[in-house]
């Protein structure tokens, strides 16, 4: 009875000995499984849950995240990112040399697209520069140099030019990679060595043409602003006589009529002071002057006239043809003798 006892014990004992082994293994288990189904998600990243390669659903939000233990999670930087290609020489239309270097900033549009075509951003980086040195010299292959290098903003095209170069990246990379191209730039646009020397000779003669150009419109702005003067000039100056001949008009009037009133109150006095102001104007020591006696110019110099206004001094005897010398100082004088009588 007693070695029957002993057997019972030891088989009750070997289950919960078992139980005791078997349960930490489980809590451990499942502890595991736990932690290998939460995830972190950062706010710089997308997220793919996938399922054996298959892609199951695209995680956006950041923070932490659940997926079953066997799944994984693929994840992407949604930052903007930065490609520069090496520098490499192209040909353009006119057969011209050219060295060009791109600066590219993409990011990652369409996650789904990306792991299933490219899945790291090393092979993402291989193929953008191959899309974006193919179209460089695609398009640098449809323009002349001219159109890089210009002296003029208006001819320069470089703008466009760069402008088409990303327009047909974005084309390329975008529908096949799930990239969004979101600017692309050159970095470095350089001409070879033995091209050099003569793109500067073409620059200097530009240079110079533009010089005599701008030098030949100055001139004839110049000559157009001193005819614009000269024009305004004659006009000022003839506005200007007119108006002093009208105020030169409008004082005579006034004088004479400050005259007529002034004089007529004595009319003779006023023929006096008249007749004393011709003889001014016209008398001096160098003239000679041969009138008639009955002039009325010569009244004042007749002795009844001179009486008439108080003088003494006789005058001298006239010439027997009846005509008076009037010389210098207003005297009369009789003409020299002929030898003949009248």
């Amino acid at each position: 009875m007693k070695a029957a006892h002993q057997g019972v014990n030891r088989a009750g004992r070997r289950p919960k000995a078992a139980l005791w082994v078997l349960a930490p293994a489980a809590i451990a288990m499942l502890v595991l499984s736990a932690l290998a189904s939460l995830f972190i998600l950062d706010i710089t990243e997308h997220g793919m849950i996938t399922r054996f390669g298959r892609i199951v659903r695209l995680v956006e939000e950041p923070g932490l995240g659940f997926k079953l233990p066997f799944e994984r999670v693929q994840r992407f930087d949604k930052r903007l990112l930065y490609l520069s290609t090496r520098p490499i020489e192209y040909v353009t239309a006119d057969r011209k040399n050219v060295i060009v270097s791109t600066l590219a900033t993409w990011r990652i549009a369409e996650p789904t697209r990306f792991l299933a075509t490219l899945a790291t951003r090393g092979d993402a980086e291989q193929r953008l520069t191959d899309a974006i040195v193919g179209e460089v010299g695609a398009v640098v292959g449809r323009h002349d140099f001219a159109s890089l290098i210009a002296p003029h903003a208006s001819e320069n095209q470089f703008g466009a030019i760069v402008a088409q170069v990303r327009v047909g990246v974005e084309a390329l990379v975008s529908p096949v990679y799930g990239i969004e191209v979101v600017d692309l730039g050159v970095r470095e646009l350089a001409l070879p060595q033995q091209n050099r020397q003569s793109v500067f000779e073409r620059m200097k003669a530009e240079r110079a043409r533009i010089t005599m150009q701008l030098r030949s419109d100055g001139k004839a702005e110049s000559r157009r602003i001193i005819a614009e003067a000269d024009r305004q000039k004659a006009r000022i100056l003839a506005e200007a006589n007119e108006h002093a001949r009208r105020l030169d008009g409008e004082g005579e009037a006034e004088a004479m009529r400050l005259y007529a009133r002034a004089f007529g109150a004595d009319l003779p006095f006023f023929k006096f002071i008249r007749t004393l102001e011709a003889y001014d104007r016209i008398l001096d020591d160098k003239t000679t002057l041969f009138l008639p006696a009955e002039s009325e110019l010569l009244q004042m110099l007749q002795p009844s006239a001179l009486a008439a206004q108080g003088l003494n001094q006789p005058p001298k005897a006239g010439p027997s043809n009846g005509e008076m010398v009037v010389g210098a100082g207003g005297e009369g004088q009789q003409p020299p003798s002929t030898g003949e009588s009248p």
